[in-house]
């Protein structure tokens, strides 16, 4: 090591011109100053290991003081009695840092986001939208701008409890999602294990309801009575109109295309994309549905959808205008929902007008086999569907008329 000959000062080192080329101030130690030609003045520690001459940079002056730089050094200098190279250390150490602060800036929001994009392909776009609003307002409020890697199971725990005092089954939910968040964590190499993995049983089990719905037709009458006489948007009228005429999934309905309709053909194709079983469906149209859409056509028919959100004409109807609107005219939650014309549908369908299970399942879209174990497919039962809608419409209508109809015999 060189000998520490004519130490620096403080005085010397500001008074210190840049040159033409870079020199050198020399403390002692191996330690000196760099003035560079732009005026820099950079602390460096020349060295040796393993026979070999090595330099070390320390940072500028006057960020890292005279008394700063001679601590460096001398820490260099135990590590090097120690037979170990200061400049591997901190090669290491700065890998370290680096690998810590990308760790740290991986939060759960971040992680939780890129998740979502990365399933989004496999969702219904209704889906993928309310999974991510539970997300906003009940998870990344909490633990969002947590590093992900220091999320412990009591934290989760804590949180979906805390959820859990308001909806059990968003509770539920949303326990799924966040476990699916944790396990892509775990493949993308940000964690080493799945917090969420021991969270079976710490909450209880959904007690699934079956849909409002009413099924005896005195209160089926007063419900298309109201919605007859419902006095808000006409392109809302029209929805509830057709909601129990066609009794379709709800997302199903607010995202009816204009470009899926054949209203001369009396029929509906929805694509497989927007289904729940991700199969095309076929929905033929009484004459009762055909009349309501042509009326609805010149208000919303230049547009994409039949019913378009008022505030956003480019996207549907909201998820809850149907029910919202149900709520308005005076109907409980425990009376009917927006999913309950199905149930209500289905119900009348066979009990009152006699038509085959068969039939039934196949206009509600469930994909089950027919008795030669072959899937449903969209024009299964056609003929009597066709015949079936257009019953149903009329049956519909005569109860707002208050005529009495006398349950039919099975269609064979």
């Amino acid at each position: 090591m060189p000998k520490r000959i004519a130490p620096l000062s403080d005085i010397q080192i500001s008074k210190a011109e840049p040159r033409e080329k870079e020199y050198k101030l020399t403390d002692g130690y191996g330690l000196f100053l760099l003035v560079t030609p732009s005026g820099g003045k950079l602390w460096r520690l020349d060295y040796r290991f393993e026979g070999k001459r090595k330099t070390l940079t320390f940072g500028p002056y006057p960020v890292l003081s005279l008394a700063d730089a001679r601590q460096r050094r001398d820490d260099a200098r135990k590590l090097l009695n120690n037979g170990q190279d200061p400049g591997a250390i901190k090669k290491m150490q700065k890998a370290a840092d680096e690998e810590q602060a990308t760790i740290a800036a991986t939060t759960f929001e971040k992680v939780a986001r890129e998740w979502h994009e990365h399933k989004r392909p496999e969702w219904s776009e209704n889906h993928a939208g309310r999974l991510l609003k539970r997300l906003e307002q009940d998870v990344f409020p909490f633990v969002g701008e947590r590093p992900i890697s220091e999320i412990r199971t009591p934290e989760l725990v804590e949180l979906l409890q805390r959820i859990a005092t308001r909806t059990l089954e968003t509770a539920q939910r949303l326990k799924i999602a966040v476990g699916m968040v944790f396990q892509y964590a775990v493949l993308k190499g940000l964690i080493d294990s799945n917090p969420a993995a021991s969270l079976r049983g710490v909450l209880p089990t959904v007690k699934h309801k079956h849909m409002a719905a009413p099924t005896e037709p005195r209160a089926v009458a007063e419900l298309v009575r109201a919605i007859d006489d419902f006095s808000g948007s006409f392109v809302v009228k029209c929805a509830l109109q057709l909601a129990p005429l066609l009794f379709v999934r709800p997302g199903e309905l607010r995202a009816m295309e204009w470009a899926e309709l054949d209203l001369d053909g009396k029929q509906w194709n929805i694509p497989g994309h927007k289904m729940k079983m991700k199969l095309p469906h076929l929905v033929p149209l009484s004459k009762q549905a055909v009349d309501i859409l042509k009326q609805l056509h010149p208000l919303t028919g230049s547009g994409r959808y039949a019913f378009p959100c008022l505030r956003s004409p480019l996207k549907c109807m909201s998820e809850n205008t149907i029910n919202a609107s149900l709520r308005r005219m005076g109907f409980g939650k425990d009376e009917i929902t927006g999913h309950g014309f199905r149930a209500m549908a289905r119900t009348m369908l066979h009990e009152i007008l006699g038509f085959t299970p068969d039939a039934i399942e196949a206009q509600l879209a469930h994909v089950v086999p027919d008795r030669l174990g072959r899937a449903y497919n969209r024009t299964q039962f056609l003929d009597e569907r066709r015949r079936m809608m257009q019953q149903w419409s009329d049956y519909l209508d005569s109860l707002k008329v208050g005529a009495k109809v006398i349950p039919m015999k099975k269609v064979a």
